[in-house]
């Protein structure tokens, strides 16, 4: 941990005042930058962007449109490589892998949630949960996965194809999947985008209270205040870079910080 905090302390003074000190990372984005086309139609969608996340923690990525979340949220998890820099999941470089090394480390290391909740329409909700084990060739534990299933509140559906839970239920079944393979990261796009406000504060309580309880490290690009509040940090992007960072943070101080970061 000592040469992980070495480590940090070089990178950009932004990056310093925004990273919490004396804590091992899940996840380390060193001078980071992504360019799409080139000329005219360049655009660098992310910039020298350096912060670490420390593991155990929720913490919620925000800005406006074309800020570089979403780049950020898929750079950071492997599924898109960054033009420069580097990533660290824990001490593994991610940016140094290729495949199929990078795919085992997405489906065994690296959980997701989406807003579309992307679950196998022919598949149970307990097929869909297990899904990411049977891929690699391994069998479940079903014991993990039968705790899994009661803690997002799912017991009595795991028989349930999609079609016939709730959004809020399928929600809950990605969640599950997400952390089947207990990852060192859960990603979560907009995990409350297609959800009533109801449903979408039960799943980011579900999220919170998996950090606390288990120690999983969530990130979660969002662009609600609300659902940022239930995060225990969040950071902010506008025109590709790290511009500030907010401890404990509340709705209406992160609707405040947001409105200053509107074009």
């Amino acid at each position: 941990m000592a040469a992980a905090l070495m480590e940090e302390t070089a990178l950009s003074p932004l990056s310093e005042s925004h990273t919490p000190a004396g804590m091992p990372y899940a996840i380390r984005l060193e001078h980071l930058s992504r360019v799409f086309g080139s000329g005219e139609s360049r655009v660098e969608a992310l910039r020298d962007v350096s912060i670490g996340i420390p593991a155990g923690s929720f913490t919620a990525v925000m800005g406006p449109s074309g800020s570089g979340k979403s780049t950020f949220l898929q750079c950071s998890a492997g599924l898109d490589q960054p033009s420069e820099g580097k990533i660290f999941l824990g001490d593994v470089e991610v940016t140094a892998l290729r495949e199929p090394k990078l795919t085992i480390l997405r489906r065994e290391r690296v959980g997701f949630v989406f807003q579309s909740f992307n679950l196998l329409p022919a598949l149970s909700a307990w097929e869909n949960i297990v899904l990411p084990i049977r891929m690699g060739g391994s069998r479940p534990d079903k014991h993990w996965v039968r705790w899994l299933v009661e803690r997002v509140g799912l017991q009595g559906r795991e028989r349930h194809r999609p079609a016939e839970l709730s959004g809020g239920q399928q929600q809950r079944v990605a969640i599950a999947r997400a952390l089947v393979t207990k990852p060192a990261v859960v990603f979560a796009d907009e995990p409350t985008g297609a959800l009533d406000t109801r449903t979408g504060r039960e799943i980011l309580e579900l999220l919170r209270d998996i950090v606390h309880d288990v120690g999983q490290t969530v990130v979660m690009v969002t662009h609600d205040p609300v659902a940022a509040s239930y995060a225990q940090r969040v950071i902010f992007l506008a025109d590709g870079r790290i511009v500030d960072a907010l401890d404990a943070p509340t709705r209406d101080v992160v609707a405040a910080r947001m409105t200053h970061l509107e074009p």
